[in-house]
């Protein structure tokens, strides 16, 4: 039997039986870090930037949180979930980068690391999409899980 709960006795691909699981209050944070530069940040005004295409922060906020909801879709073998709540929050930490956080909560069976995840990575694409024609020296430079509570364990990185 492999290690890899996706993978069935004959190591093809499965999705995960949860329904024998308990439901419970399962939170998952997720943090990226991304490098906009000096010439971007330098167009901001109070901690947002509007451009033809709206503003940046408020519409990769709308961005992730659509992201979150169709983690499902877009992921093989995440399970469809009601999500109980998304926050996601951007700053600018210095004068060339800023910060993502995005919290998901749910009750259920299934933990949502992977909704959180993709949350802060869409909102970080959403960033370089709308500000790419100020310049495209943009990099997402870190997208990881910082915290996961409920279920079988809890993490904290």
């Amino acid at each position: 039997m492999s290690e890899f709960s996706h993978l069935n006795s004959k190591n093809n691909p499965k999705m995960v039986n949860v329904s024998d699981k308990k439901i419970t209050k399962r939170t998952a944070i997720a943090k990226a870090n991304m490098f906009l530069g000096a010439e971007i940040i330098s167009h901001f005004t109070n901690d947002e930037l509007i451009t033809k295409k709206g503003p940046v922060f408020q519409t990769a906020i709308i961005a992730g949180i659509q992201a979150v909801k169709k983690t499902s879709e877009l992921i093989p073998m995440c399970h469809p979930l009601l999500i109980n709540g998304v926050a996601i929050d951007i700053d600018i930490v210095d004068l060339e980068n800023i910060e993502i956080i995005c919290e998901v909560t749910i009750e259920g069976k299934t933990g949502v690391e992977m909704e959180a995840l993709t949350g802060a990575n869409i909102a970080c694409l959403t960033i370089y999409d709308m500000c790419k024609s100020i310049s495209q020296k943009m990099i997402i430079k870190e997208v990881k899980l910082l915290e996961k509570t409920g279920g079988k364990s809890d993490i904290k990185n």
